[in-house]
């Protein structure tokens, strides 16, 4: 796919810019699909980092970790040429798929995913040669839990990052650091994509409304980026062989 000059502007004024259109609706609703059914088997109490829980008890899924690794259809959609493709004219390089997630957020309880930088957890460098790309796998608004981001923060640092209390699978920045006056919601239909820096400040609000708000987020580095932690130590891109 051809990226419009204005929306590659856009991400590196601002620090993330959408892409409507990649997928099809088919082809989302049959990931969303897998990926709930994968999900299920993951419904535990007490599972919160993988489990959201409704104040009545009523558990759903929360995130599918390391969705390529469980079914060949997850990959070939992630693998994509239409994606890979944006992804190397946004980064001026060939793409290497570094990790994934699937955010769930179901209707009515979907909790919140507090202000981060995706490089507050990877600390890789150059942050400008690492990307996420986040495909909607439905319609998302600001009533479902849209991304939310502060526009700009891509050219800043990355900010020191710690676990919250009773949830450390969350690590945040000091609040005084995020300056929502320059935060600016990411609607975005089924089938689309957001782009955005590893240093661009993000979060989503609960889901309040009766729809599902699911979207499988991929992260994407070049052969040059290297990392202070083991963020690089059993990437995609290096695997040999994939499960059957």
């Amino acid at each position: 796919m051809a990226l419009e000059r204005q929306i590659y502007d856009r991400y590196w004024e601002k620090g993330w810019a959408v892409v409507e259109g990649v997928y099809s609706a088919a082809e989302t609703e049959h990931i969303a699909a897998l990926a709930t059914e994968l999900c299920q088997e993951q419904l535990q109490p007490g599972s919160d980092y993988i489990v959201d829980q409704a104040d009545d008890g009523e558990l759903a899924p929360r995130k599918l970790d390391q969705p390529f690794l469980r079914h060949p259809d997850l990959r070939n959609f992630v693998l994509d040429e239409r994606l890979s493709s944006l992804v190397s004219q946004f980064i001026d390089d060939e793409p290497l798929l570094l990790s994934d997630q699937i955010f769930m957020k179901p209707p009515c309880f979907g909790s919140k995913k507090p202000y981060h930088q995706d490089n507050g957890y990877f600390h890789c460098h150059p942050g400008d040669k690492v990307l996420t790309a986040w495909i909607a796998l439905d319609d998302v608004d600001e009533e479902n839990g849209c991304l939310r981001y502060i526009e700009g923060s891509n050219k800043g640092p990355i900010l020191p990052h710690l676990p919250l209390p009773d949830e450390p699978h969350n690590k945040v920045p000091p609040s005084e650091l995020i300056d929502l006056s320059k935060e600016a919601l990411a609607p975005v239909r089924q089938g689309g994509v957001v782009f955005h820096h590893s240093h661009s400040l993000h979060t989503s609000h609960r889901n309040e409304s009766d729809r599902w708000r699911r979207a499988y987020a991929t992260h994407w580095v070049t052969a040059e980026v290297t990392s202070e932690n083991s963020t690089l130590d059993n990437p995609y891109f290096k695997l040999e062989t994939f499960p059957s």
